[in-house]
């Protein structure tokens, strides 16, 4: 290697960001209000995905940056094994009464990946406490999304991810997913009544051995797999039922569905179910700082803390700045009432949707419970069939959304793991009707210019 080939050295390359998106040049973020970003171009965009679902109390919040400055001018870090802090005792006081938990204690993790790690171990410490160490089997649904960790992409069952890390993957049981449009489809691996799928996860259950399974994991609401899916009425009570019987932990997770997203405090609250332990992220800071939540009920915290303790920690846990920063973001959804906005402007959404897209060829279903809400595409809409991924239908949307000023989320491979599209909403809860109706008008545009391009290409 000449000199001027080593790092560092005269002439070396400088430094480069290794982006999420490659092959791209992304404009670059300024500033940011409200339901709008700024690039450095001047260029505004409407944010209806909140990012990646995340952005609730809205962009630009003053209060919050200086409840970050206040407690970082005060300290930024200490370590969980040495001190507690009172941001954090505060906010655990604050939040426990919204959580659907028992009793509830909180373990303040970095992000939704680690928050489901750390149930992970939850489980597993449970167990252990109660002397039954064989319960190591943990049960998840195909469709669904947990996070990318490797512990976490194994319990998910998103195929397009799970795919180039599959030789590292296989330690958890998968069941049916929970997915009344395309129930029965073999491909989709779904179900859509509660007998039909109470009884996939009691054949589960027996083929484990009963005394062999910890938890099973699952979302309220699939957000980014399926695209804003609901299970069918009825179906987690019979789950919770279930769960009770064979003596295994229920642990919903709300990383996307917290915090107000689907128009309650908690996905779980649509049906009254209080699992045993619950995962949080993206909206318990709205965006703001990277936070997560384990949370354990009272039970399970009692039983762990009694016999054996939690044998788990990350270097940047139970944070005071990122206390702090989501205390201030309760205090927003509480003082101005943003969950029951989310319902609100949520119906709003969809109808808006119905109105541009209901009789579309190329839309199977728009669906959605407050602001998360989905529409699945597909090239023929009595047979359920999707575009074939070869021609890169979400994309060309989401490049036309773009192109008009709003940024969508949104999901592939929902038949079969490989074809499906999905657009997935989910706007800052502050989003006024003007910018639902400009959502809506722009999502309808790209939809019908995506497929006709598509039509015009293969005629």
């Amino acid at each position: 290697m000449s000199t001027t080939e080593r790092p560092g050295g005269p002439g070396a390359a400088t430094g480069r960001v290794f982006q999420r998106v490659l092959g791209h040049d992304l404009p670059v973020a300024v500033r940011a209000e409200g339901s709008t970003i700024w690039d450095a171009e001047g260029r505004s965009y409407l944010d209806a995905a909140g990012g990646a679902i995340v952005v609730n109390v809205g962009h630009g919040r003053q209060s919050i940056v200086d409840a970050m400055e206040r407690q970082a001018r005060a300290f930024t870090y200490v370590h969980g094994t040495t001190f507690t802090n009172q941001p954090l005792e505060d906010y655990a006081r604050a939040i426990g009464p919204h959580l659907p938990v028992d009793d509830p204690a909180i373990y303040p993790v970095s992000g939704g990946s680690e928050a489901i790690e750390s149930c992970l171990k939850l489980v597993r410490s449970y167990h252990l406490a109660r002397r039954e160490p064989d319960r190591t089997v943990v049960i998840a649904r195909w469709g669904s999304y947990h996070g990318n960790t490797i512990g976490a992409l194994d319990l998910s069952g998103r195929l397009p991810l799970r795919r180039p890390y599959e030789p590292w993957l296989g330690r958890f049981t998968h069941v049916s997913a929970a997915y009344p449009y395309r129930a029965g489809e073999t491909a989709a691996r779904a179900l859509g009544d509660v007998d039909s799928l109470v009884a996939d996860l009691e054949s589960a259950i027996a083929a484990a051995g009963p005394g062999r399974v910890a938890a099973f994991v699952a979302e309220p609401i699939v957000g980014a797999t399926l695209g804003a899916v609901a299970p069918p009425n009825g179906y987690w009570p019979a789950v919770a039922e279930v769960c009770r019987r064979y003596g295994i932990l229920l642990v919903a997770d709300e990383v996307m569905t917290g915090f107000g997203r689907t128009g309650q405090w908690f996905g779980m609250d649509h049906w009254g179910v209080r699992p045993d332990v619950l995962a949080a992220a993206k909206g318990a800071a709205g965006g703001y700082f990277p936070l997560g939540l384990a949370v354990a009920s009272g039970q399970v915290y009692e039983t762990i803390t009694g016999g054996g303790g939690f044998v788990h920690g990350f270097t940047y846990s139970h944070s005071p700045v990122g206390a702090a920063v989501a205390g201030e973001v309760l205090r927003i959804l509480e003082s101005e009432n943003l969950v029951e906005a989310s319902a609100v402007q949520g119906e709003r959404l969809l109808a808006l949707l119905r109105a541009r897209l209901g009789d579309h060829a190329n839309v199977g279903e728009i669906r959605g419970r407050g602001l998360l809400v989905g529409i699945e595409l597909v090239a023929d809409r009595a047979r359920r069939r999707s575009f074939p991924r070869s021609a890169h239908l979400i994309e060309t949307v989401m490049a036309h959304a773009r192109a008009e000023g709003v940024l969508l989320y949104h999901g592939t491979g929902n038949e079969d793991g490989t074809n499906g599209d999905t657009i997935l909403l989910g706007p800052p809860f502050v989003v006024t009707d003007a910018e639902l109706a400009t959502i809506a008008e722009v999502v309808g545009s790209a939809v019908e210019r995506a497929t006709s391009e598509i039509a015009a290409a293969t005629a």
